[in-house]
């Protein structure tokens, strides 16, 4: 993979979000986004290309 994909790419994405969304029941803030830190560090892990997680860092900040 060369460049971030960022049209819509999950299979499922309804469920996905229901997934998250279900992740946070009953977290307050503090232990929501620790959880939002976690997930972020465990699927940059699973991307593990630098260059495209620049890309999504770039991507983020700029939405």
């Amino acid at each position: 993979m060369d460049e971030l994909i960022l049209t819509p790419n999950i299979d499922g994405a309804d469920d996905f979000y229901a997934d998250l969304l279900a992740a946070h029941d009953g977290l307050d803030k503090a232990e929501s986004d620790a959880l939002n830190a976690r997930l972020v560090l465990v699927l940059a892990n699973h991307i593990g290309d630098r260059t495209i997680l620049k890309q999504a860092i770039d991507a983020a900040k700029a939405r």
